[in-house]
């Protein structure tokens, strides 16, 4: 049955959007002038006179950071810690929220208060680093990706959804032989591919914005992630980053194009994950969080 909308409504829907898309503008600026640095002409940049349209295009910036070896390494390191983490994360998950969403199973409720304390209170930067350095992983990528690999928000997420599938999907086929092993992983898990893309999405924006764990874990310049690299390019090599570039080449890349250039290059690959998990993405969250 359709409602018609009064005057009064319809005056409400055009101002909630003009509101939403004037914050949603607002949001985009930064990134816009980002976007605009990078192509814009190297003495528009170096004037302040980009905005959020670039002035004259070029693409010398974007062309240096992409072939920099040093930006290849560390994008290389981000996709190795990203893939992996996220992958052995899932992993880790699933297997574990499955037997915490069987509410019949002895002491469930104990290990849930257990996860749940670990959401209010950690033991710090100091205890963690000590024991990265006696687990013997310092100055590994294993450093970066195990202290991640369990979050416990993500896991009340996939639980709750586990929990919503009835017991007599899985009753079934047990009858037929299948061990729990089986029954999680070809039956619980494809149900539960809208709430488990949701988590791959958070877990995979997570290691690949890691910052603070490879600045306290990893030292060696060839281990060092993407998040690194962009750090020493915007705050220590202002303008030496271009000190390897010949006279001329220099006089076509301003530090600023590179800088902004080099934030394009790192935030685009993750970007480009978002359209293909979108659809899952609020049915995820909604239906992972209706109980519990």
């Amino acid at each position: 049955m359709k409602i018609r909308k009064t005057a009064e409504d319809i005056l409400i829907d055009v101002i909630s959007y003009a509101v939403m898309g004037l914050f949603g503008l607002i949001t985009l600026i930064p990134f816009l002038n980002i976007i605009a640095k990078t192509f814009s002409e190297d003495w528009a940049v170096v004037s302040g006179k980009v905005g959020i349209l670039p002035i004259g295009f070029q693409l010398d910036s974007l062309e240096y950071v992409i072939t920099s070896s040093r930006f290849l390494t560390s994008f290389l390191v981000s996709v190795i810690i990203t893939v992996a983490g996220t992958a052995l994360s899932i992993l880790l998950i699933c297997v574990t929220a499955y037997p915490l969403s069987k509410k019949k199973l002895w002491g469930v409720k104990g290990v849930m208060i257990l996860y749940v304390f670990t959401m209010m209170f950690s033991g710090g930067m100091i205890p963690n680093y000590l024991l990265i350095k006696n687990l013997g992983i310092y100055n590994t990528l294993w450093s970066v990706i195990l202290p991640g690999m369990i979050n416990v928000f993500n896991l009340m997420i996939v639980k709750n959804y586990f929990e919503s599938i009835p017991e007599s999907v899985e009753e079934s086929a047990m009858m037929d032989g299948a061990s729990h092993t089986r029954v999680l992983f070809t039956i619980v898990l494809p149900l539960a591919v809208p709430t488990i893309a949701t988590i791959t999405l958070f877990t995979a924006v997570n290691y690949w914005n890691n910052y603070m764990g490879p600045m306290l874990y990893i030292n060696e310049p060839g281990l060092k992630p993407l998040q690194l690299y962009l750090r020493e390019i915007i705050l220590e090599q202002s303008d030496a980053v271009l000190s390897s570039q010949s006279v001329d080449d220099q006089l076509n890349i301003s530090s600023e194009g590179v800088r902004s250039a080099t934030i394009i290059a790192s935030t685009l690959p993750i970007l480009l994950v978002y359209p293909f998990i979108q659809k899952y993405f609020i049915k995820g969250i909604m239906i992972g969080s209706v109980k519990g």
